[in-house]
């Protein structure tokens, strides 16, 4: 009985602190990511997710990644100027991976206006099924398969938080570097949950 009464005064005593909103070490979430690939016109969807932890109550170290699915396109293949080439049209599927890693800058309050400055890579993955009468390199729009690139990425957006519940949206510039710089509209909107 003596330990039923010191576990109830230790447990009374503990909680104002769990009933504060003590969720401010960071963030995670998942999202929804659409990416423009300017120099092939493509409109490229997938998913994500998101991992921030606070280093300063208006900082954050934020790393996340994303899929964007396959997508199948026909492309006509000539085989070249001898005479008497095939030229054939064949399937290509198409995938691009992204890993950023970076700092988020936002305000306080329910209400969260940022920005993001990251850096990381851009993988595209190209596979075509059939061939010429010769193998076909894995090309697409100039994008070879297994092509990873460094990204620099800055963006802004918008949480709205709701206690540890919240939902985000942003938009940016995911520049890849290949020959130049290459820049592509990036837009992300999903869940954030606050722990």
């Amino acid at each position: 009985m003596k330990r039923l009464a010191i576990f109830v005064v230790l447990a009374l005593m503990a909680m104002p602190a769990f009933a504060q909103d003590d969720r401010n070490h960071g963030e995670i979430g998942a999202f929804f990511d659409y990416l423009r690939l300017n120099n092939s016109n493509l409109n490229n969807y997938g998913f994500g997710g998101r991992l921030g932890f606070n280093v300063h109550p208006n900082v954050q170290l934020e790393a996340e990644g994303a899929y964007d699915f396959r997508k199948t396109f026909s492309q006509t293949i000539s085989g070249g100027l001898t005479p008497g080439a095939v030229t054939s049209t064949i399937p290509t599927d198409f995938r691009v991976t992204h890993g950023l890693f970076g700092l988020k800058v936002h305000n306080n309050g329910p209400v969260k206006i940022f920005a993001v400055l990251k850096g990381g890579f851009i993988n595209f993955s190209v596979a075509t099924s059939g061939t010429t009468g010769t193998q076909v390199a894995n090309t697409f729009s100039g994008i070879v398969d297994g092509d990873t690139h460094p990204v620099f990425y800055p963006g802004a957006g918008v949480e709205l938080f709701a206690g540890w519940l919240g939902i985000r949206g942003e938009v940016g510039d995911e520049m890849y570097f290949n020959g130049g710089t290459n820049h592509n509209l990036r837009i992300t909107v999903g869940p954030q949950f606050r722990f």
